[in-house]
């Protein structure tokens, strides 16, 4: 009653009216009757913003709120009771919903009004209606969640998880497929709302298959019976004599080799028990933490992947006319097209358990698949167990402490599960064929890789993925200093650090002409570089530093070292008077007038001075040596030539 009388209140009747001249007028905007295009924002905008322009102003915007869904409920109730969902007037529905959610944008109606409409309208719909809402949803995915989606999110993930809950896994996996897909792209990655924090398996996913009983009906356990048939297999074989090679000789027991339980091929009736009570580890891998467990799963891992090699195997196909499982092929009569076609086509949420039926699967090559790839799934679960792994875990910052195990792997079982993990590889690479096969291997392992990361995310206790916008100055700046490095550079005449090049111009005195100058490639004389001796003695006395010594030493022992050169090529005499002692200098120097020059030693012994030389210039010098005749030598004459005035 109090619906029925809210809806006839007098603000209600105008909004319901206004609502229903926009539905006769989006008739005419959009004349098609299919859910494509959407209604065009520009043509109703300004009779939304209208909507509430005879309302009394003191009304607060709850008020307004309430108005408005209780006019569109009345009209979408009428219309979905009336008109059949795949009866082109249900276009009216549509345009409805279009109108609505434009009013939530407006500020005319609640925001998640549009979705909660969508939500009663999937409840009152059978699945092949569902399939219609869910094009409608697709379509306008982006506008719905363009604005307020944190007020419609909830809404979104009730109404879905809802349908799913109604889908057949094995009928409307297509359909199931579409309503993650839609789940998927509206919901950010990083939203929590699909995520096992505390790292719960599915312990409810129970696998039941038939157990074999005893001659006291009584059902024998399936963990250690199966492995006993093993051994007995081997013991039968180890017994059974070989016929006799030749008349009269006595029949001998073959030589058997041993085999260990994980080389043996059961038989499909032994492997059955082994083979399906491996889902209950599938299922709660925390079960193999128990040693006796971990040793019964190893077991049958192992005879199952023997089993799997020695089976033969074929590809189903399925008919796309009457979507009809067909005959079973062989690999080498199907093609690989066909066999990509039936693993796209072919998918079972769940497996049969029947014995009559075990045969069959153990053949199938997608049933093989699925199998192995729960293994790999399993291996990866143990193998994030090992101490190497649970101490890079253990060194993030923010632990989620629910997703650690106390359980840590052994280096034995790390290396089994290693080698199984490389068993299994090898195994996917190389059926059907080795191109098909390394395609989907590559697939499982990009899959399985990315869940690992997402593991991680989870145990980091699923930090922020979402980057915060990029400031304003920050972007300015970035663009500042891309132009910057994009700017065409001017080469400066003449860079800070650069030598200068202007000896290189041949009109200001550079070039060849420069290098014409006598200075440039005449030696020093003898004299001239002695004088250049004296001249950094005395500024080895005026130096200042360490440096400026060391730099003068090194001047004052070239400049020797050169004069000597010069001197050996002009008069080779003046060596002998070199004395490490004293100053090279000194032997350029003729002896003051009176003195008489000391012997020079040469080679340990003592020689006589060389008689005193005096340079005249046509004039008569005596000597202060009045025991020698004067003489007058020409320095320019040879060695020991002397040349009389």
């Amino acid at each position: 009653m109090a619906a029925a009388s809210a809806a006839e209140l007098q603000p209600v009747a105008q909004v319901t009216a206004r609502l229903q001249a926009l539905l006769d007028r989006a008739r005419t905007v959009k004349p098609e009757s299919a859910i494509e295009p959407p209604l065009s924002v520009s043509e109703i905008i300004q009779d939304v913003d209208a909507l509430h322009s005879d309302v009394d102003e003191r009304r607060d915007q709850t008020y307004r709120f309430n108005i408005t869904e209780t006019a569109a409920r009345r009209i979408f109730y009428g219309l979905i009771n009336s008109t059949d969902i795949e009866d082109p007037a249900f276009i009216q529905v549509w345009d409805l919903l279009d109108v609505v959610l434009l009013c939530g944008d407006r500020g005319s109606a609640t925001p998640e009004l549009s979705c909660y409409l969508i939500e009663e309208l999937l409840d009152s719909q059978t699945t092949a209606g569902c399939r219609i809402v869910f094009d409608y949803l697709e379509s306008r995915r982006e506008r719905l969640v363009a604005k307020d989606f944190h007020k419609k999110n909830l809404i979104f993930l009730r109404s879905c998880n809802e349908l799913l809950r109604r889908l057949s896994r094995a009928e409307d996996a297509i359909f199931c497929g579409r309503v993650f897909f839609f789940l998927f792209q509206t919901f950010p990655l990083g939203d929590k709302s699909a995520v096992n924090l505390r790292g719960e398996f599915h312990v409810d996913n129970t696998t039941k298959f038939e157990v074999p009983v005893n001659a006291d009906g009584e059902q024998m356990e399936v963990d250690d019976e199966p492995f006993k048939g093993v051994n007995a297999i081997q013991t039968l074989k180890a017994e059974t004599p070989q016929p006799p090679t030749k008349p009269g000789a006595k029949a001998t027991p073959a030589k058997v080799v041993k085999k260990t339980p994980e080389e043996v091929v059961l038989s499909n009736s032994e492997l059955y028990p082994i083979f399906w009570r491996l889902q209950q580890d599938f299922s709660d891998p925390t079960r193999l933490f128990a040693r006796d467990h971990f040793a019964t799963f190893q077991k049958g891992l192992a005879v199952t992947l023997t089993k799997f090699k020695k089976t033969p195997t074929v590809v189903s196909t399925k008919s796309t006319d009457d979507n009809k499982r067909g005959a079973k092929r062989k690999l080498g009569d199907s093609t690989d097209e066909q066999a990509t076609d039936h693993f796209v086509d072919n998918y079972n949420p769940k497996y049969l358990t029947s014995r009559d039926l075990f045969d069959l699967e153990l053949s199938d090559l997608a049933f093989q698949r699925h199998i192995m790839v729960q293994a790999l799934i399993l291996i990866d679960f143990l193998l994030s167990l090992t101490e190497k792994a649970r101490t890079k875990l253990a060194a993030l910052e923010a632990t989620n402490k629910s997703m650690l195990y106390s359980f840590t792997l052994n280096a034995d079982d790390a290396k089994w599960a290693v080698d199984v993990r490389a068993t299994i590889t090898k195994y996917l690479e190389q059926t059907p064929t080795r191109e098909t096969g390394r395609f989907y291997h590559r697939m499982v392992d990009t899959i399985l890789a990315r869940d690992k990361n997402w593991v991680r995310w989870k145990v980091e206790s699923c930090p922020s993925i979402v980057r915060d916008p990029v400031p304003t100055e920050q972007e300015l700046e970035a663009r500042k200093g891309a132009r910057d490095s994009a700017r065409i550079r001017r080469i400066p005449e003449r860079p800070p650090g650069a030598i200068d090049l202007s000896f290189l111009d041949e009109g200001k005195g550079g070039g060849l002409e420069a290098l014409k100058n006598p200075t440039r490639y005449t030696a020093p004389s003898a004299e001239e570089l002695i004088e250049g001796v004296r001249t950094d003695k005395l500024d080895l006395d005026m130096a200042m530093d360490d440096a400026e010594k060391a730099g003068l030493d090194d001047a004052i022992s070239n400049k020797t070292w050169r004069a000597l050169r010069q001197v050996r090529a002009s008069n080779l005499s003046l060596l002998d008077k070199v004395d490490p002692t004293k100053d090279v200098e000194e032997v350029f120097n003729p002896p003051l007038a009176g003195t008489t020059p000391e012997p020079v030693d040469i080679n340990g012994g003592i020689v006589d001075p060389a008689p005193v030389v005096t340079i005249t210039d046509g004039d008569n010098a005596e000597t202060g040596d009045e025991a020698h005749q004067a003489e007058s030598v020409d320095i320019d004459a040879p060695a020991g030539v002397a040349v009389a005035s």
